[in-house]
């Protein structure tokens, strides 16, 4: 057995036993887990662990491999179903191979409840969380721990009072037993904190289904202002209800493990609400820091949610402090905008753009692609939880804008963020004006190949693109498409989902047909936040986001008419 950390610095109680068989896997977690300022323990045997976890433990972090053999696993099961009343030890467990648990999670150590699944390669951020999370569950259950010895020494002193006081020992009993009672609800409720906490951060994934539904539901409504033939429409009509159907049990699935904000948004008078933000903001930065508030006279209501819209200018004002160590200036401007589809690609109509500038270091080229990204952060461990501004990206794309950065090292950085307009309520005038403006893009002699898994959305797609006279053929995967277009059929633009079944993803596609066919258009479209992380698609592609209308498929395929 051997400690990484000095023996003088180690809290036994909040150690994190790593017990992994190859010998590069422990140290180089536990420098992860060190670097975080927690308490690493490397253990080389299931008895060295079970013997180290007697003298105390915050949580285990175990290989998969290490527990090969069914007489290790019974000793380790034993060990931890003996635990006492109020210990629930988490078990950090990393699957081989990277791949899909076959077994459930308490099926892998001899039915053992309170075990988390992670799935090889490790990252770091999504570790070191999970870890925290256990942390402190586990300094919950000392708490209880120390409240169940109180109540021990209650007992026990009821005990040699109960010959001559026996009425007052009957009293005492039945305090004795409703607190037991409310500890057994605490311990309950704990298990299940635990539950949402560690799972909470794996459910961003629903939001690619639900892009999915939204985008059948979306276009549905398009195309339902434009046909008028009675089976068509009734045929959209089911497609938008079995999304709605889908949408309602996603969100049952969801809500029985995590609690989700719910944006409510409302029409914001934006003058007012920077005005009184002016003392938050200023007590978030330091005194070296000079503040300037820049606000057109007439701006335009905004439509959503107060409290994240002031959460979103406050996370952008603390990085812009962090920015400045030295000192500078935090300039926030407000002024209305007409959108003509050059913001993020697919805007058009009404905005409010609000900018945060600093004067600070500003954003390496290297790293600026990636600043959106949750869990990314520049910032010295334990200083910055890379979730900022991953928070005012989710919060400017739900509430139909979108958010962009400019920055140059040296020269500071500027954060835009666009809202849309507060419309009148019950105006339909932005639908009515998107159902106006769309014009076809083609007589009916240009050809599209559709490459879509959905059903649904394929269906909805289809109906969209004859709609704006182009000819369609679908293809269900990436390697279904390449072969429609080896087979000597003429395509004049590639319509493409980026996330698809068959190992060959949308991108993976447009690289490939670059090589092929240099010349050929290449549309695709995502339900992803970041869908081209890691992987960009190739010069002169577009991206569009689902869900997208019928407007924003015009103006993306306009514009690579005119490339």
């Amino acid at each position: 057995m051997r400690t990484v950390v000095p023996q003088e610095a180690e809290s036994r109680e909040e150690r994190i036993m790593i017990l992994a068989p190859l010998r590069r896997d422990g140290p180089a977690v536990a420098k992860v887990i060190s670097g975080a300022g927690m308490i690493p323990h490397l253990c080389e045997t299931v008895d060295e662990l079970c013997k180290a976890i007697g003298e105390g433990a915050g949580a285990l972090l175990i290989a998969e491999e290490a527990l090969s053999r069914p007489k290790q696993v019974s000793a380790l099961a034993n060990f931890l179903k003996s635990q006492p009343p109020w210990s629930d030890l988490s078990v950090l467990l990393v699957t081989a191979n990277g791949r899909a648990p076959a077994k459930s999670a308490e099926t892998r150590i001899g039915g053992y409840e309170n075990v988390i699944l992670l799935e090889r390669p490790l990252r770091s951020g999504p570790l070191v969380s999970t870890l925290g999370a256990s942390l402190r569950a586990r300094r919950r259950q000392y708490q209880f721990r120390e409240h169940l010895l109180a109540r021990m020494h209650q007992e026990e002193e009821l005990r040699r009072l109960k010959d001559s006081l026996e009425q007052r020992v009957q009293e005492r009993t039945r305090d004795l037993e409703e607190e037991m009672r409310r500890r057994e609800e605490a311990e309950k409720a704990l298990r299940q904190s635990q539950k949402v906490e560690a799972i909470g951060q794996l459910t961003g994934g629903l939001a690619h289904d639900f892009n999915n539904l939204l985008q059948v539901i979306k276009a549905g409504l398009d195309m339902l202002d434009r046909t008028t033939d009675p089976d068509r429409h009734e045929r959209l009509m089911d497609g938008m209800r079995q999304a709605a159907e889908r949408g309602q049990a996603l969100v049952g699935q969801l809500l029985a493990f995590a609690r989700r904000m719910t944006l409510t948004p409302e029409v914001l008078d934006l003058r007012a609400l920077l005005d009184g933000m002016n003392i938050l903001v200023s007590g978030a930065v330091r005194e070296n820091i000079a503040i300037n508030f820049d606000l057109e006279d007439d701006l335009w209501p905004v439509f959503a949610d107060r409290t994240q819209l002031e959460l979103a200018l406050l996370n952008l004002a603390v990085n812009a402090r962090d920015a400045m160590p030295s000192g500078g200036t935090l300039s926030i401007r407000a002024r209305n905008a007409r959108e003509e589809a050059s913001e993020g690609g697919n805007l058009t109509g009404d905005f409010v753009r609000i900018e945060v500038e600093d004067t600070g270091s500003g954003i390496s080229p290297e790293h600026i692609e990636r600043v959106f990204d949750p869990f990314f952060t520049t910032k010295p461990v334990g200083k910055g939880t890379g979730l900022g501004l991953s928070q005012v990206f989710g919060f400017a794309t739900q509430s139909g804008g979108t958010v962009s950065v400019r920055s140059e090292p040296g020269q500071g950085t500027t954060i835009a963020l666009l809202l849309p307009k507060a419309l009148p309520e019950g105006s339909s005038a932005r639908n009515a004006a998107a159902i106006q403006s769309v014009r076809p893009v083609a007589n009916g002699d240009r050809y599209v190949l559709l490459v879509e898994d959905n059903d649904q959305v394929a269906d909805l797609a289809t109906q969209m693109l004859e709609c704006l006279g182009l000819k369609v053929q679908r293809a269900s995967t990436a390697k279904d498409a390449l072969k429609k277009l080896e087979n000597g059929t003429n395509f004049d633009l590639v319509f493409s989902d980026v996330v698809m079944p068959g190992g060959m993803s949308g991108i993976d596609l447009a690289h490939e047909l670059k090589k092929r066919t240099p010349q050929m258009p290449v549309l695709l479209t995502t339900g992803y936040a970041n869908p081209s992380a890691g992987h960009a698609p190739p010069e002169g592609s577009i991206i569009i986001k689902k869900p997208y209308g019928l407007q924003e498929l015009e103006t993306a395929i306009r514009g690579l008419q005119a490339e």
